[in-house]
């Protein structure tokens, strides 16, 4: 089954595009980068876990299931010969832990990118909205990337960790001869979204960061946050690593790639027998970054080129999985990542 799996991640810098045939195994066919025009992203992040006004978020819903519609068509692949889609759309509010609201706990998740504008625009039925199901089933949401990860990376005798730098960085480990129910994930902390916001648009090889200092002592006392020592599953976002944190905390550009360094080496520390690292995201193009990770890391590092992965597709790879496993009926969550108490079936339909 021809599957295209579409996202924009949490550095909002474009739509991620992948057409995969799935069946005993995964073949990707495509993969393509759409960038945001400049405007687009900018308001985007205007909505992004701030006040907002909902017209300005109505709007943007509607014009980002043009965009990623449009995003599918450039990969050259005929839309005729595509089955399905599965589009995460646009993360602009996420928050895994539920809080007090209104006399209830609430958790809640947001993605922008209207499903029903896609399958109307490219005559293909899809799916959408994947983290709600599994929230409802007392999870956080995130991170949905194991589920992927685990038919990837899998091996009878190497611990794995599969670390993926976007805005937010993640891992999913995978011990030797692992079961899904072995699998744990979590985010780490920031990935490149502290940076991003910095170096506008992106700091892309690091050579910004590579020329600064690190403010120790700011370092110390960000590293001293609860979140890096809460047990997993867990997840953050922009929420907790947006504008309002570097107004905050006054953090410069080198200390905020030594943040990203740190939290993500401390995490990996827990878990010594892992063999091999495996990076994909925007993050693995980042030369100093992946410098000091080899400095922070003992295992061997390496991306998911290695395995036929385009480090920037991963993800839109994965939700072309996950719509393939709800076409199906099956499951699309792993409950010992994401913290649910049971499998469910994630996202919603809209028809062509």
């Amino acid at each position: 089954m021809r599957v295209a799996g579409l996202i924009s991640g949490t550095s909002v810098d474009g739509i991620d595009v992948a057409v995969v045939d799935i069946d005993d195994d995964i073949k990707v066919v495509a993969t393509k980068t759409v960038p945001y025009r400049p405007e687009v992203r900018a308001s985007i992040l205007s909505v992004s876990n701030t006040t907002t006004h909902t017209a300005t978020v109505a709007r943007l819903n509607f014009l980002l299931g043009e965009l990623f519609a449009e995003a599918l068509q450039k990969t050259g692949v005929p839309l005729e010969t595509i089955e399905l889609i599965g589009s995460h759309g646009q993360t602009i509010f996420h928050e895994g832990q539920a809080v007090d609201f209104l006399g209830r706990k609430i958790a809640s998740t947001m993605q922008i990118g209207e499903a029903a504008v896609i399958a109307q625009r490219t005559g293909i039925e899809t799916i959408a909205d994947f983290r709600t199901s599994d929230m409802a089933a007392g999870g956080n949401g995130a991170p949905l990337v194991p589920f992927l990860d685990y038919q990837l990376f899998k091996h009878p005798e190497r611990a794995r960790i599969a670390l993926n730098i976007g805005g937010i960085a993640n891992v999913t480990v995978i011990p030797a001869n692992a079961r899904p129910e072995n699998v744990v994930a979590f985010d780490t902390g920031p990935g490149s979204m502290v940076m991003d916001a910095l170096a506008p648009p992106f700091d892309r090889d690091g050579e910004g960061a590579r020329g600064g200092r690190v403010d120790e002592a700011l370092l110390a006392t960000l590293l001293d946050d609860s979140y890096y020592v809460q047990p997993p599953p867990k997840s953050c976002g922009r929420e907790q690593y947006g504008v309002e944190f570097i107004r905050k905390t006054g953090i410069d550009l080198r200390t905020a790639m030594e943040l990203t360094v740190r939290t993500i080496a401390s995490s990996i520390a827990q878990y010594p027998e892992t063999a091999d690292v495996i990076v994909s995201g925007g993050g693995a193009h980042n030369r100093y970054m992946m410098e000091r990770l080899r400095v922070e890391l003992r295992p061997r590092i390496t991306t998911s080129t290695e395995f036929g992965i385009d480090v920037d597709a991963k993800e839109a790879i994965l939700f072309a999985v996950l719509a393939y496993q709800t076409y199906h009926r099956r499951a699309g969550n792993i409950p010992s990542a994401t913290g649910a108490r049971k499998p469910a079936i994630l996202g919603k339909v809209s028809q062509a």
